[in-house]
């Protein structure tokens, strides 16, 4: 039997005389997508305004979902998401072009969870960034999705160049359209490169490892057995697959032939598809290599980013020698 959603415990930020949850009301999108661009604020003002709102609407969503998957960004949550959506879409005969995007697929069937998909980037924007902001995840099962962060940054570098518009660029921090900076000044960029991704690792390994609910899964160990973690990550959201519907899955969402449905404009939905057909470094299905960050520096910038993970990122996530071995190995 699913599990019914778990709303969070009263946040600071949002207190309750009852003492009950207290969620903000969702607003229409309009609000923050059309109406605030014509806001007469300066630029940053409107920004701040923006994350705040964007902030309230994830806080609204945390509060009705089922199942949370927490990631930084070019973690592999993509992947993961393709492979999900396939086993909700094989199981309850939905329509292929439905991914398992917060309540899409719960509406077409209720034994779909509500899953929220999240690298909880605006919701401190909206309570004010909290230890007690873990709080709001209460008992909920929470997928923490985690790469080796070098090969994310890399990664990030060409979501910058080639996937984000000049606005987001502003909303995530990022250096701004136009900027020229090479890839390594990109990486060791404290507000949005290597230093950031660790800070964000870090806090939620010491933070969100306080969760009950909560389970840890690297992006290097599911694709070195794609079938032995997918399973264990279904079994977090309460389903209990089959091992042919799990092996289906893993054939469907092979990393080349994700790419060829990306290359060829096959898939429907915008975060699955390609910036540019004809740049490959536009995918969102690039390379999938792990340790393949090495590939894009010489040996003195590969010391100081190495030296960079092995002095501040939490060894518990194992990535000072698992990302260098694997490389030397050739795996991908």
């Amino acid at each position: 039997m699913r599990r019914r959603r778990q709303l969070p415990a009263t946040h600071p930020s949002n207190p309750s005389e009852s003492g009950e949850a207290v969620l903000p009301v969702p607003l229409p999108k309009f609000i923050r997508k059309k109406a605030l661009t014509y806001l007469p604020a300066p630029t940053p003002a409107k920004i701040s305004m923006e994350r705040w709102l964007r902030g309230r609407e994830e806080c609204y969503r945390l509060g009705h979902s089922d199942a949370v998957v927490v990631s930084y960004e070019k973690s592999g949550r993509t992947w993961l998401r393709v492979m999900l959506s396939y086993f909700y879409q094989r199981r309850y005969k939905l329509p292929e072009d439905r991914l398992l995007h917060y309540n899409k697929m719960h509406r077409l069937n209720a034994a779909v969870p509500v899953v929220l998909f999240t690298h909880n980037r605006y919701l401190p924007y909206y309570t004010g960034g909290q230890e007690s902001d873990y709080r709001l995840y209460g008992d909920k099962p929470v997928i923490l999705l985690v790469r080796d962060p070098r090969d994310v940054a890399v990664s990030l570098y060409f979501q910058w160049r080639h996937r984000v518009n000049a606005h987001n660029k502003m909303l995530d921090n990022m250096p701004p359209e136009g900027s020229d900076i090479g890839m390594f000044e990109f990486v060791m960029r404290p507000e949005s490169g290597l230093p950031a991704i660790i800070a964000f690792m870090n806090r939620w390994l010491l933070q969100g490892g306080k969760l009950p609910g909560l389970a840890m899964y690297r992006y290097e160990d599911l694709r070195a057995d794609t079938e032995k973690y997918l399973e264990q990550v279904l079994r977090t959201l309460g389903e209990q697959p089959a091992a042919d519907e799990v092996a289906e899955i893993v054939a469907y969402a092979e990393f080349e032939k994700m790419k060829q449905r990306e290359q060829s404009g096959q898939v429907s939905d915008t975060r699955l598809a390609a910036g540019d057909v004809n740049n490959p470094d536009s995918f969102k299905a690039r390379r999938a290599k792990v340790g393949g960050y090495r590939d894009y520096f010489d040996a003195q910038q590969i010391e100081r980013i190495d030296s960079l993970v092995s002095e501040t990122l939490h060894p518990a996530f194992n990535y000072t020698s698992h990302t260098a071995s694997a490389a030397a190995a050739g795996q991908d």
